[in-house]
């Protein structure tokens, strides 16, 4: 399993991902985005925690901790991706706001064309190849491949097909669960997580790291800016789950593996990468845990008060 899914890690990266964008697009109408022009505050504050908020907290880990080589840069390659549309996966379950969480993922994944290399210069420039260049067209293809298109694609299902459209949701949507399956044990048995080789140490540093982004998050987008519900949940989604697939091709071309060399930053890079991508499973379906029953003792508050 683990030579098979090295040879093919970017096919199962697709599936999951399609599968997942044409079942949260059956569940979406046109009305849903016109809503949210109606009340930006929820997308542009959501957008601005991952731009601003969370490469400051990396910064912050990066300079309290005294971090270098590959935990810092991998800490930075996290900090600037956008929020992975995985979280729109898990903003459905969490009942948030879908529509939301697919707006933020498209905005930051559109910005991180710009955000991207400066957050990495702000954060790591000392680790940064000087004839470094971004690779738009790569993240715009993957955009409108993985994300754009398949959306689009589950909303006219649900034009065309409104009577079958949620269960063809609930059936892509489980489909989508079922690949990322997939992707964490084929990572785990190709050997790419060895924990014994990144530390004890670095690994609680990276644990600590996505809980304080789940909690400056929640503190934010709950206690400061009051949001509703829904809105909160799919913010806090979107902070806490990464695109790692992105940062996994930007550690490729800043730390490109080389046959018969030691490479001891990109080998520290990936393993950040790759824990944090697991770890960000078990943070989400927390989340989820937690929200289901806020959500379902806010709806039974509401029907007492209306009975």
């Amino acid at each position: 399993m683990g030579t098979f899914y090295v040879q093919h890690e970017y096919w199962f990266s697709v599936f999951q991902l399609v599968t997942a964008m044409i079942g949260m697009g059956a569940t979406l109408t046109p009305k849903d985005f016109k809503e949210l022009l109606l009340e930006p505050k929820a997308v542009s504050s959501g957008t601005a925690i991952q731009i601003i908020i969370v490469p400051l907290v990396a910064y912050a880990f990066i300079s309290l901790f005294g971090l270098a080589g590959g935990v810092a840069v991998g800490l930075a390659l996290i900090a600037s991706v956008p929020g992975g549309s995985t979280s729109n996966i898990f903003t459905h379950f969490a009942r948030g706001n879908i529509a939301l969480s697919v707006a933020i993922t498209a905005v930051t994944t559109l910005a991180c064309l710009f955000t991207t290399p400066f957050i990495l210069d702000l954060l790591i420039e000392n680790y940064m190849p000087a004839d470094f260049v971004m690779p738009k067209g790569h993240i715009m293809k993957e955009i409108t491949l993985t994300l754009l298109l398949p959306l689009a694609l589950g909303m006219l299902y649900l034009r065309f097909f409104p009577g079958t459209a949620e269960l063809f949701s609930k059936w892509a949507i489980r489909t989508s669960m079922f690949g990322l399956l997939m992707i964490v044990v084929g990572a785990s048995a190709s050997g790419r997580l060895d924990l014994e080789v990144f530390g004890l140490g670095n690994v609680a540093l990276i644990v600590l790291f996505i809980a304080v982004l789940a909690l400056v998050s929640w503190l934010i987008s709950w206690g400061v800016l009051s949001l509703s519900h829904a809105d909160a949940t799919a913010v806090d989604m979107e902070v806490v789950v990464r695109n790692i697939n992105l940062g996994l091709m930007l550690k490729a071309l800043l730390f490109p593996a080389v046959l018969g060399q030691v490479d001891p930053i990109g080998d520290m890079v990936l393993l950040a990468l790759l824990l944090y991508g697991g770890l960000q499973l078990f943070v989400a379906a927390a989340i989820i845990t937690v929200r289901r029953k806020t959500a379902g003792k806010r709806i039974d508050n509401e029907s007492l008060l209306t009975d």
